[in-house]
């Protein structure tokens, strides 16, 4: 099943539902920042670049500042949101399916989460299972990636069972959480994911002090 429709459907109403200057969990980032930020990563390929390659991360930043100081009315705000809604650009490359998948996936469900979560009285949504086993699998392909700065070895576990190494150490903690939750904890919003920790305390206190995420 593909899941990125559906889920560009839900980020655009939250964004919609929160207006442009709600917070988010996006260090420095109201919903208007996050919204410039969705557009341009279809239509600006240096925006998405800048968050993997540091040279090219000011520009983007520039990039983002700039369209959402622009978004001063809601009306402005709610049009660009209604754009990113309707997809991108018949060009663009998220047009092909795989890519779309392994581009926004997990983007769109980590930012609907950094809105929601970002105010002091939220609820984890409960996800259809098919849903939740693709945010899995899409974990396990990257979750090397984002705990690679951290000096312990990574197990993922699902409370239902299933488990993934995502890092071998001497010393390794368990991380155990549904699939969102360990998401949320992978992109570095560790306290803003519903999670436990299975190791030694020191172990523990470490993880949570690490830089996780990209």
């Amino acid at each position: 099943m593909h899941f990125v429709e559906p889920s560009r459907e839900v980020l655009a109403e939250t964004l919609l539902a929160a207006g442009p200057d709600a917070p988010t969990l996006c260090k420095g980032w109201r919903t208007r920042d996050l919204a410039a930020h969705l557009y341009l990563r279809e239509r600006k390929a240096a925006v998405g670049l800048g968050l993997i390659i540091k040279r090219l991360a000011k520009a983007s930043d520039q990039a983002t500042a700039r369209l959402a100081a622009k978004l001063t009315t809601a009306e402005a705000y709610a049009k660009l949101v209604n754009t990113f809604r309707a997809g991108p650009p018949a060009l663009s490359p998220m047009n092909i399916k795989a890519l779309d998948e392994s581009s926004n996936l997990i983007e769109y469900f980590v930012h609907t989460e950094d809105i929601r979560r970002a105010v002091d009285r939220w609820a984890p949504r409960a996800l259809d299972e098919a849903y939740s086993e693709a945010l899995w699998d899409e974990l396990v392909k990257r979750a090397a990636i984002l705990y690679r700065g951290v000096d312990l070895g990574i197990v993922l576990v699902r409370p239902s069972g299933p488990r993934h190494v995502a890092k071998r150490a001497l010393v390794s903690v368990a991380i155990v959480g549904e699939p969102g939750e360990l998401l949320m904890h992978a992109h570095g919003r560790t306290r803003h994911a519903l999670v436990t920790f299975e190791g030694q305390p020191d172990a523990v206190a470490l993880l949570q002090s690490a830089e996780v995420g990209l």
